[in-house]
């Protein structure tokens, strides 16, 4: 059994970490909240835009298609790995990290694959095993639409001039502070919607000027909200990742502290118990002399 001053030594040293543990706790339970409201107001607009596009887009005759849905044979490949800057934060990182490498070995096998991260904790890990086309560990330093919008507009570029025939999203969507579900989502080319739904937008919408014009006007739009909506949810996913870690890192302290305590005053009692006996057996041995 360790010696007390052992024991009381741990017991403070757990009881500081646990004090750290639920001051990050409360603090990022307080960016969830801004967090998660940001992402829930923006994803109806976010989701309908897309419906809307897609509609749109199937609806087009063929000779009109845009640069940004023109499907061609892939042999390059860009994955958009979206982490964070900080850890502490669970598997929230890690399980970008584990899907990015099975998309790249499971999904295109034999492709030139790249990796572009948005967040330090991903591209300090993956550059190790891929090659980096550029990273934007800053956006999160003041993220607005603006400064996603010029990311965007760099990935409309990669995929225009052809240098990319496929443009692929990973990332956390968030579902609640407990639940990230890991989000493999297309970027480029734009996915075609059904033909039903584009005979339905056709059916049910009178176009000004014409459908040409507005979808050439929409898709870059689209993007734009399309990856600042992925940047968002990531952002809440993180914070409700951390918020869970520290929650369960600060019960598991306070578990351990009670333990040491128990182990301290059980040590303790033994020590004052050994004390009382030798002091008996010297009175005793007095007593008999």
């Amino acid at each position: 059994m360790a010696n007390l001053k052992d024991l009381r030594s741990r017991i403070t040293s757990v009881s500081s970490t646990m004090q750290i543990t639920s001051a990050m706790k409360m603090v990022s339970a307080a960016k969830l909240s801004r967090a998660q409201n940001a992402i829930e107001d923006m994803r109806p607009y976010a989701e309908k835009l897309n419906e809307l596009l897609q509609s749109l887009s199937a609806s087009l005759d063929s000779d009109t298609n845009s640069p940004y849905s023109n499907e061609r044979e892939v042999n390059n490949v860009l994955i958009i790995a979206i982490s964070s800057n900080r850890g502490l934060a669970g598997a929230f990182n890690t399980n970008i990290i584990k899907r990015v490498r099975n998309l790249s070995s499971e999904g295109y096998p034999g492709k030139s694959i790249k990796i572009l991260p948005i967040g330090k904790k991903a591209g300090d890990i993956l550059r190790k095993s891929f090659d980096m086309e550029k990273s934007y560990n800053t956006v999160y330093d003041d993220l607005s639409y603006d400064a996603v919008a010029e990311i965007a507009e760099h990935l409309m570029d990669l995929f225009k001039t052809h240098k990319f025939d496929k443009i692929e999203l990973v990332y956390n969507s968030f579902k609640n502070a407990a639940t990230q579900i890991i989000t493999t989502e297309q970027f480029l080319p734009i996915k075609p919607a059904s033909q039903r739904a584009g005979e339905a937008m056709s059916k049910d919408y009178i176009f000004e000027p014409n459908k040409a014009e507005i979808v050439e006007d929409l898709i870059p739009k689209s993007l734009k909200i399309q990856l600042f909506k992925a940047i968002r949810d990531s952002v809440a996913s993180e914070h409700g990742a951390r918020m869970t870690a520290m929650h369960k890192a600060t019960d598991n302290a306070t578990e351990l502290r009670d333990d040491l305590k128990l182990s301290y005053n059980k040590a303790r009692q033994a020590s004052i118990t050994n004390e009382i006996l030798e002091i008996v057996a010297g009175a005793e041995a007095l007593s008999d002399s």
